[in-house]
């Protein structure tokens, strides 16, 4: 089954396609197929992979899949969210992985409650009118360390705790950091909805 990706992002369509591999699912990204971005005017993570999702099927009449993730503080009532690629512009930074650490670095410096979690929220639709779309959801829970720790990875990677391997995500070898990420478990929970829902004799 071809299913097209709402994303150019190399980094996603590596990750999800290893996971949807073993379904026999070809994940083929959006650009390549002359979908535009989809507007994404939402304040949750669902609603914009929804939108984007609906979007790349209209234009392809294919199956579609979509990822939106973010960063949710604690501190901040889940924020930046939805907005977490733009975090440091809103400091006055240039739109970059680093500076969104440095802004974030910044902002909680005088902060002792760093929990945090990462979420991904996976969405599939048949058609761009599939009343019925998969919904899948990956979060990992940990701190925002003090510092940078760690070059693997990208986005907060380098300041994302994770207690249980008392290491952050940029500390783990990538095939460790995948399996347990919030985009390796939203990945894992929609291949098996996908096999169950669209792919069940």
């Amino acid at each position: 089954m071809k299913i097209v990706l709402a994303s150019n992002n190399k980094g996603k369509l590596a990750e999800l396609q290893a996971m949807l591999t073993p379904l026999g699912c070809t994940l083929v990204p959006q650009g390549e197929l002359g979908v535009p971005e989809a507007p994404e005017p939402y304040r949750t993570f669902v609603e914009n992979a929804l939108t984007k999702a609906r979007n790349a099927a209209r234009h392809t009449g294919l199956p579609a899949l979509a990822d939106d993730a973010g960063l949710c503080v604690d501190a901040f009532g889940g924020l930046p969210g939805v907005d977490t690629a733009y975090y440091a512009t809103q400091y006055g930074y240039e739109k970059s992985d680093d500076n969104n650490v440095l802004a974030l670095l910044e902002q909680m410096r005088h902060i002792d409650n760093r929990r945090a979690a990462m979420v991904s929220t996976l969405v599939a639709v048949r058609s761009a009118d599939d009343p019925e779309p998969l919904i899948a959801v990956g979060r990992v829970v940990g701190e925002i360390a003090r510092e940078r720790l760690g070059s693997n990875g990208f986005g907060f990677d380098p300041v994302m705790w994770i207690p249980e391997f008392g290491q952050t995500f940029a500390q783990l070898p990538n095939e460790v950091k995948n399996a347990h990420s919030h985009r390796g478990r939203s990945a894992k929970a929609m291949s098996a909805l996908i096999r169950e829902h669209w792919l069940a004799s």
